[in-house]
């Protein structure tokens, strides 16, 4: 069973590590540009600071967040912008006091509230410990443009494995956001994590390896790597992920975490490695 307590602090050490990044930061590089096109520092840490708002809301008024995503289902772009324009008021230090008064409220929503129950969102309904784990992912996506934006270097720590879990888990997803056919395969996942720990997904090795193994294909490599591409953080080429088969290494290049229409593809930073290919 998923220890929701863990995950909750997993969630605060995610949250505070950032936030540790963004205290000491001078005004202007509030405004600095992310690798996200047409974000800013600012933008970023408004996205956390109103979803964590939303995703509070989903889980102590079901009703009122169907409501809102109802009247705002056609403009989806338009309704985050509106609920992010807070930050146009606010400096730097209100910055960060918005989004940890927001995260310390959703924590508490969770705190507060049955563990057992659906929380409605823009994509199916989830867990309340998925909707935690959602939470990670994203201050960790959304941290990553920011450190990227200030050239700073993130240490990856043991928490990227809710990133990788989330993005195993999305396999579908990817295809689905594009109105593409999800291929009938099984995908094993093989990641290195930080430490040097092995983290595995999917069939064992021999069913990889054995009679229908062409049903059955791997990803494999750095756990670091696996984070920020279904993240869409990376270019494939910019990592050294190794994909055993053709619709495994399709699958990365379509990879998506978050729900939503498909996130912008990145530009390799270095063309033509040939990181990824199909052994």
């Amino acid at each position: 069973m998923v220890d929701l307590s863990s995950l909750c602090a997993d969630l605060v050490a995610e949250r505070d590590a950032l936030l540790a990044v963004l205290d000491p930061l001078p005004e202007p590089a509030w405004d600095a540009p992310t690798p996200s096109p047409g974000w800013t520092v600012r933008d970023q840490v408004a996205h956390l600071a109103a979803i964590d708002g939303l995703m509070r809301v989903a889980i102590v008024d079901p009703g009122a967040f169907d409501e809102m995503r109802a009247q705002h289902a056609l403009d989806r772009t338009g309704f985050l912008a509106e609920m992010t324009s807070r930050s146009a008021r606010l400096d730097g230090a209100g910055m960060g006091a918005w989004w940890r008064d927001e995260s310390g409220l959703f924590l508490d929503a969770i705190a507060a509230g049955d563990p057992t129950v659906r929380v409605p969102w823009f994509g199916p309904a989830m867990s309340v410990a998925s909707a935690v784990t959602a939470r990670i992912m994203e201050t960790w996506a959304h941290g990553q443009d920011i450190v990227d934006a200030l050239g700073i270097d993130r240490p990856a720590t043991a928490r990227i494995r809710h990133v990788c879990e989330i993005g195993v888990r999305a396999f579908a997803n990817g295809y689905r956001v594009r109105g593409l056919d999800v291929p009938d395969i099984a995908l094993r996942v093989v990641l290195t994590g930080p430490s040097g720990e092995t983290w595995t997904w999917g069939p064992d090795a021999a069913t990889v390896d054995g009679p229908g193994g062409e049903s059955v294909q791997s990803v494999s490599g750095p756990a670091l790597d696996f984070a920020l591409i279904v993240t869409r953080r990376r270019h494939l080429d910019d990592t050294t992920l190794v994909a055993r088969g053709a619709e495994a290494r399709r699958s990365l290049t379509l990879a998506q975490a978050f729900a939503g229409p498909p996130g912008p593809d990145r530009p390799p930073i270095h063309p033509g490695s040939g990181a990824g290919r199909v052994p």
